[in-house]
């Protein structure tokens, strides 16, 4: 657990009481400053901060966007009517010795009582234990974190999504860009299945080698705890405690878009991964396809598309105007590796992210055409190889076509379009031009 000496070693930044009238779940937002901080800083990315609830330890959070003033939100969790105390203070021992100017300016309380319909989420909500090797470094930290919800024959479903700064291990950063449109890591870590009653039916979680498998860790009263065990973020119900996290959970429905909904919903996200893959080493503007590094992500066009696939991988390109000369840019980059699939079983709406990097001298011209190409996908392990041709797919929908800021924020949408596009598998590609603006 969290050394004494870590809790006592600085003077508190915030150390106030909050009453509650009923017994709820309650959250706080939180609104802090870090002087001088920076995430693409080796030697000043943020400020840890340790909250305390009426003396004990409840969290961590980190100051992980920059100087601020910036507002973090956190489950402080199910509290008894009545008065408690929130005490707040640096952890000394995580936070580079070249910060010093941090501040809590100011905090904010939402509670949300036992009997409100949204109370079920909120006390089922996970807490994420950080892996051994990402303690006291600033790299793979839980941002955000959603759940769906689903009607089951038995009940309902809650399932929870976390979403990740960076995966020090699985997809490389320049294949994570081309197939996911994304520098984070997002995984589904914890489904619980409830009956109409109230009552537990099952509850599963994400382990090792993505296998969903059961958690065995539910106590009435407490908030699951989840420690993450792999260096591309699966987690497991049991492990040794270095540090908690403990995300407000969101509630999405995504059944007309992809999970990178969520970070469009939360756009300093895409800030804080970028931020990170510089800090890491990961960026280089000569960066080619295969490399596993990448350009600049201020460079790349981020799309989101939804398609009707059977036995089919995707590509798409973007035709850049370099004042009256046209060159195209495709996401796949010539690796196979890179083509995008999304399995039906899986992401039964067919809706995906990518993005492709436009070259150095084009990155603010206009673009004048998507074109989407088709492929058999490869094989599954230990499944025989397809027939070439025998797959289908077809685009339906262009839901989003961004670039980012200079501030590594989203920009704004620069197309969308609906309609029904026939790919033929194996074969050309179909194109769908983009108006000038």
């Amino acid at each position: 657990m969290i050394a004494l000496v870590a809790l006592l070693a600085a003077a508190p930044l915030w150390d106030r009481e909050l009453t509650v009238e009923r017994p709820s779940q309650v959250a706080a937002s939180v609104t802090a400053r870090c002087g001088g901080c920076s995430w693409s800083s080796a030697t000043r990315p943020g400020a840890v901060l340790i909250l305390d609830v009426d003396g004990r330890y409840s969290q961590h959070l980190i100051l992980s966007r920059g100087e601020g003033p910036v507002e973090y939100r956190v489950l402080v969790g199910g509290l008894a009517a009545g008065t408690h105390r929130l005490r707040i203070r640096v952890d000394r021992a995580w936070t580079p010795r070249a910060v010093q100017d941090v501040t809590v300016d100011d905090v904010r309380f939402t509670s949300t009582p036992e009997d409100a319909p949204e109370s079920r989420a909120l006390a089922a909500a996970p807490v994420v234990h950080v892996r051994a090797n990402a303690f006291r470094r600033f790299t793979d930290v839980p941002l955000v974190m959603w759940y769906e919800t689903d009607t089951t024959p038995r009940g309902t479903r809650i399932r929870y999504s976390v979403i990740f700064s960076n995966e020090d291990g699985g997809t490389p950063a320049d294949r994570l860009m081309a197939t996911w449109g994304r520098l984070t890591d997002i995984e589904y870590v914890l489904g619980i299945e409830f009956a109409p009653d109230g009552r537990v039916l099952e509850a599963t979680f994400q382990g090792p080698e993505h296998k969903i498998v059961p958690y065995r860790g539910l106590v009435r009263g407490r908030h699951p705890a989840l420690w993450v065990v792999t260096d591309n973020n699966m987690v497991a119900d049991r492990g040794k405690t270095h540090a908690v996290f403990a995300l407000v959970p969101q509630p999405f429905d995504l059944s007309g878009t992809s999970r990178e909904a969520v970070m469009d919903a939360n756009p300093w996200t895409y800030q804080v991964s970028s931020l990170e893959a510089v800090r890491e080493g990961r960026v280089r503007e000569d960066a080619r396809p295969g490399s596993r590094m990448l350009p600049d992500p201020r460079r790349f066009v981020y799309l989101e598309a939804c398609a009707q696939t059977r036995d089919a991988a995707l590509t798409f390109g973007v035709a850049v105007d370099k004042g009256g000369t046209v060159e195209w840019a495709d996401s796949d980059g010539g690796q196979k590796e890179f083509r995008i699939i999304r399995r039906p079983t899986e992401f039964p709406n067919g809706c995906f992210r990518g993005a492709v990097a436009l070259p150095a001298d084009a990155a603010g011209a206009p673009l004048g055409a998507l074109r989407f190409r088709a492929y058999t996908r490869a094989p599954a392990k230990g499944e025989a190889p397809l027939p070439a041709g025998a797959g289908s797919a077809r685009v339906l929908r262009v839901n989003r076509l961004f670039r980012l800021d200079r501030d590594d924020l989203p920009g704004p949408d620069l197309f969308t379009w609906r309609g029904e596009l026939p790919l033929a598998v194996d074969g050309p590609a179909s194109e769908i031009a983009i108006p000038a603006r």
